[in-house]
């Protein structure tokens, strides 16, 4: 069985590429100039800007590898073909928090490129689980660990 593909807006993948040639080619520079100069100071047993160097490359290293395995399984979600018919991955959905009588705003991501600061939610969300498929018109509940909540589906529109 292959992986799962992660589901990727044209914005997600164009994020994501630019995050790792920014990674490769700019951070990898930078961290191997702090290596070399930290090298230069002698004793590396008790040099605190060689261990902070070397963690710091691990971790760009760690998410090189992470950006290229999210990239090597990605599906892009192309926003012109989305079904404006139900909610879908690469979907602008404005609800209806029935409880508060509030609106709010979902955009329906792959789970690689969600921030729900930024109103991005993954489809493997609990919103995004319940949401995905729902129409215009629909309610729709989640369950949370306060309890449920409950969306009435007002529009769907594509990302732009």
């Amino acid at each position: 069985m292959g992986e799962k593909k992660n589901l990727l807006t044209y914005e997600g993948l164009k994020k994501l590429e630019d995050e790792l040639q920014d990674l490769k080619v700019v951070k990898r520079k930078e961290i191997a100039q702090k290596i070399k100069e930290a090298r230069e100071q002698g004793d590396l047993s008790e040099n605190a800007e060689y261990d902070a160097a070397k963690d710091e490359q691990r971790d760009i290293e760690a998410r090189i590898e992470q950006i290229e395995k999210i990239l090597k399984n990605a599906e892009v979600v192309v926003e012109d073909e989305v079904d404006l018919d139900k909610i879908s991955v690469g979907c602008k959905v404005k609800v209806l928090d029935v409880e508060f009588d509030e609106e709010e705003e979902f955009k329906i991501v792959g789970s690689s490129e969600a921030n729900s600061l930024g109103g991005k939610i993954s489809n493997e969300s609990p919103v995004g689980k319940a949401l995905i498929g729902a129409k215009v018109g629909d309610t729709v509940q989640v369950e949370t660990q306060e309890g449920i909540i409950e969306y009435k589906v007002l529009e769907i529109q594509r990302f732009n």
